[in-house]
């Protein structure tokens, strides 16, 4: 019962009560967290369509809302390059950097514009991407190749603990929270903000998997430490908070 207390004391917190917050390392000075993971040395770097160039995703607004539905039965089809190019900048996408690399303006919300979310895929069927695990590096809109994967559809679905249409999927979209973003300007009131900025995310994932004949089915349940390392985190300074897998859909799909 403690739990249940301590769950819903965590989402009714007061974040902006006067008096009763430390002061946080922004107030104090400390250097700004980046914005971005840095990419590791001789990486290989996959190109995107670029937002100006998409010719997907014009459905109208209310016909995707209308439609919005959780998909757990995918087409053998891969997606496109193009395909999951718009995925991810709908999701992630940078439209602005602001005050030579403060903050990012992007196409989702964030508490003080902190986006605390890296974006990491399991690719399994994408025209033109090799297989294995990638980051999305936002600000260049490219993916960068994190290494292959064994056996990834049985591993990812392992880590989801057994649920199989997670591995069966084109693409395992995995958003990993490097928390100190958010910490750095609210300190301990940052954590309610987090889970609350992976909800306007995984949001703009639904409705851009329904403009390409595509869906997906946001994933909470899932095995902490078996998925930290399936993404190569270290399950403290970076970890896993919300996984979606996406493919094609049939037109027999309910």
């Amino acid at each position: 019962m403690a739990s249940v207390e301590q769950g819903r004391a965590f989402l009714k917190a007061d974040l902006w009560e006067a008096g009763r917050a430390p002061e946080t390392d922004q107030q104090r000075g400390g250097p700004q967290p980046p914005l971005q993971l840095s990419v590791p040395d001789q990486a290989k770097l996959v190109d995107l369509v670029p937002p100006e160039a998409f010719s997907v995703g014009d459905v109208p607004l209310k016909q995707a809302i209308a439609h919005r539905r959780s998909r757990r039965r995918f087409a053998d089809s891969p997606l496109t390059l193009e395909e999951l190019s718009f995925l991810l900048w709908a999701t992630q996408g940078v439209q602005r950097v602001l005050k030579d690399g403060y903050a990012t303006l992007r196409t989702v919300p964030s508490a003080g514009a902190r986006h605390p979310f890296e974006t990491y895929l399991l690719v399994q069927r994408v025209e033109g991407v090799d297989g294995g695990l990638y980051r999305y590096l936002a600000l260049e809109h490219k993916l960068c190749a994190m290494g292959e994967v064994a056996r990834l559809g049985e591993q990812v679905t392992d880590a989801c603990l057994g649920q199989t249409f997670v591995g069966q999927a084109a693409v395992v979209l995995a958003w990993v929270a490097v928390p100190y973003r958010t910490e750095w300007r609210y300190g301990a009131r940052s954590h309610k903000v987090i889970a609350l900025d992976a909800g306007h995310v995984c949001q703009n994932l639904y409705l851009a998997c329904e403009a390409i004949g595509a869906g997906t089915c946001a994933i909470g349940a899932y095995h902490q430490t078996k998925t930290d390392k399936l993404l190569g985190l270290d399950g403290n300074e970076a970890f896993s908070v919300y996984l979606a897998p996406v493919g094609k859909v049939t037109r027999d799909e309910p």
